[in-house]
């Protein structure tokens, strides 16, 4: 018999509600008045904490969500005849439905990947067209750490990735939607991942680590700033009461708790993959680097464990996705593993 089910759910770490500190700071945000469209002190003193962080000037911009943020960013780095370099898995090629390339107006050049990572030689293969009035030219390479499918890329690979594409010309966009996890996986600071191996625009993520809702857009090369600017309110991505947004950021910046409520769902994650590796019908079929398990198991018992408790399919009819957040705890975990064997009769 299955035991009671989980009081979280491993559908996606966005199913968990906000952290106590950032529901705190979204009511000492609504005390009083202030300026609308980011000339508040919430919003300026993000600024200069995002300076601090990147340790470097940067401009901070804050949208609605992932998709807004990713829409702004990659705008501002191609021309019309452009395209954007991505993996086939990509969070903007299938999971914002078509949005990129209907505001870009521009193709998403999609490229297998088995684990959610491109490379500097995919990026090459890609770059043989250039010049070529017949082809969509490539103009910007967008990469998501950690990927969609929990896998992180090292500082290297990065620097590689990047270097090929400013080589040729191209700009770098990274989707960050879970950079807090990457960060924490990595064991390094945001920098040196971000600014400092080159990329050009980097969509910050809050939501998915504890935040109510928003994003920030944080631009690296002052060039493009001002192209952000325009692209954000033409977007319909620049909130009136933008301190709502810059206030859950700065209280997530707070004492390092973004990287706090990271850390732990990567932790759940990595528990939950431990617990499951031993069952002899489950196959992890990804690293779990982040806070990500994928795994394979038997298509009947996929179904029942989701009438049990919600979670989704993935690639095929027998792959699934288990994600963790800063709220699981290591009880539902352990009530995961334990549905899965006796699902499978373990």
């Amino acid at each position: 018999m299955l035991p009671e089910p989980p009081q979280c759910t491993f559908a996606s770490d966005n199913t968990s509600g906000a952290s106590p500190e950032v529901l705190e700071a979204l009511c000492g945000a609504n005390e009083g008045y202030s300026i609308a469209y980011g000339d508040d002190r919430h919003t300026s003193d993000l600024r200069t904490a995002m300076n601090a962080l990147f340790d470097r000037e940067v401009s901070t911009f804050l949208a609605w969500g992932g998709t807004g943020a990713n829409i702004v960013g990659l705008q501002a780095l191609i021309r019309p005849w452009q395209g954007v370099i991505c993996t086939q898995s990509s969070h903007i090629n299938v999971d914002e439905c078509g949005a990129p390339e209907r505001f870009l107006g521009s193709k998403l050049i999609d490229v297998p990947s088995p684990n959610a990572k491109l490379s500097a030689a995919q990026i090459s293969d890609q770059l043989g067209v250039l010049g070529v009035v017949h082809h969509v030219q490539p103009g910007a390479v967008s990469i998501t750490q950690s990927t969609e499918y929990g896998t992180v890329y090292s500082v290297k690979e990065l620097k590689e990735i990047v270097d090929v594409a400013h080589q040729a010309g191209l700009r770098v966009h990274m989707d960050g939607a879970r950079i807090a996890n990457a960060a924490v996986a990595l064991g390094c600071d945001v920098a040196s991942f971000t600014s400092e191996v080159g990329i050009d625009i980097l969509s910050f993520g809050g939501t998915k680590n504890g935040m109510v809702y928003g994003e920030a857009i944080i631009v690296f090369d002052p060039s493009l700033s001002e192209a952000v600017e325009y692209l954000q309110k033409q977007s319909a991505q620049l909130p009136s009461k933008m301190r709502f947004i810059a206030a859950q950021f700065l209280a997530m910046l707070n004492d390092d708790l973004w990287l706090d409520q990271a850390r732990h769902a990567n932790e759940m994650a990595a528990l939950l993959s431990e617990r499951i590796s031993s069952i002899s019908e489950v196959t992890i079929t990804q690293p779990t680097q982040a806070n990500a398990v994928f795994a394979t198991l038997p298509k009947e018992a996929i179904s029942r464990l989701q009438e049990w408790t919600p979670f989704y399919t993935w690639e095929g009819d027998n792959e699934v996705r288990w994600m963790t957040s800063f709220s699981t705890k290591a009880s539902d975990v352990e009530i995961l593993a334990e549905g899965i064997k006796t699902v499978l009769g373990e």
